[in-house]
């Protein structure tokens, strides 16, 4: 794919936001990992709804989620696992492969207790042209969106 000259360089393709949440590490993963979670902590508001039951345990992992947009459904790849440290996942159409953008979460214990979290999402690989728009209004603004909420269930859970 040519480099169009209204996007970023695809180096700078990847947008990565982090914070320090006072929560456990296990319980921020278990909010994660729970697609039907999901829209509660989703900073960009694009998550609906997802079935309950579709808990992510490892790579290979596909889970479906119903986008606010326009009610279309996303299939979920799982590219990245492991429990209670990392999830990625590869979003694509309902039997369709993944378009290349991917979301990541990282978990890591604080020493001074709480969850070091980061949040990435990586378009360098997105080959459907007509997500460039979408991917472009995704800054580490709204990555630190769906940090700030998750951080809200949490703590407020513990």
């Amino acid at each position: 794919m040519a480099e169009q000259p209204d996007l970023p360089p695809v180096a700078e393709r990847v947008v990565t936001a982090e914070r320090h949440i006072a929560a456990d590490a296990g319980d921020l993963f278990e909010l994660i990992a729970d697609p039907a979670r999901q829209p509660d902590w989703d900073g960009n508001d694009n998550l609906a709804e997802a079935a309950p039951g579709q808990r992510v345990t490892a790579v290979g992992d596909v889970f479906t989620m119903v986008l606010t947009k326009d009610g279309a459904v996303r299939e979920n790849h799982v590219v990245e696992f492991e429990e209670g440290r990392r999830l990625a996942w590869l979003p694509a159409p309902v039997g369709e492969e993944p378009l290349g953008h991917r979301w990541r979460w990282e978990l890591e214990p604080a020493p001074d207790g709480g969850t070091v979290v980061r949040h990435t999402y990586d378009w360098t690989r997105l080959t459907d042209e007509t997500r460039f728009r979408r991917a472009l209004a995704t800054t580490e603004i709204t990555l630190t969106a769906s940090m700030d909420r998750l951080a809200a269930l949490a703590e407020s859970a513990g």
